[in-house]
């Protein structure tokens, strides 16, 4: 018996520093607890400056340091994105803002917090584009990985159901 693979979708400003991160950590967490098949994965930015190019460089320093791997590019969210996925997750409260903003009436997509999932209760997570270093970038990870476990456990013990 088949079942329908679950649907993630990470979004940030502009799909090259944190959802990227936060995409490939939760495919990465899935695969290593053996539930990769089960999930269908994907980032995308509110705005469009990015649209085609690989993640910013020290995301992908990051990701690589960690053994997470990853090779999409940024692509901006469209309408049909609400009513595939089933969790769409932002990383700060203006994401959340321009989503509920542009999901339309009646979609299905749960809108999430995703910092929201941090045992920790560190719930936003910052952009660090602008940052010299990659200190912003590390902290991403890390908050990626706790929020991953967070929801996935969460969603395990059916806190999520509609």
């Amino acid at each position: 018996m088949s079942t329908e693979k679950k649907k993630a979708l990470f979004i940030c400003l502009g799909n090259i520093c944190r959802s990227p991160i936060a995409e490939g950590v939760f495919q990465k967490t899935v695969n290593d607890m053996g539930l990769g098949d089960e999930w269908e994965i994907d980032s995308a930015a509110i705005g469009g400056w990015h649209v085609g190019n690989s993640p910013d460089w020290r995301a992908l320093d990051t990701m690589k340091k960690h053994g997470v791997p990853y090779n999409n590019c940024a692509r901006q969210i469209i309408s049909e994105d609400f009513n595939h996925y089933d969790f769409i997750f932002g990383m700060d409260e203006t994401n959340m803002k321009d989503l509920k903003t542009r999901a339309p009436r009646g979609s299905k997509a749960k809108l999430l917090l995703f910092g929201d999932f941090d045992p920790q209760g560190d719930r936003i997570i910052r952009d660090p584009y602008y940052d010299s270093d990659s200190a912003g970038f590390e902290k991403c990870y890390q908050q990626s990985v706790r929020c991953s476990k967070g929801f996935l456990e969460r969603l395990a013990a059916g806190e999520l159901n509609n």
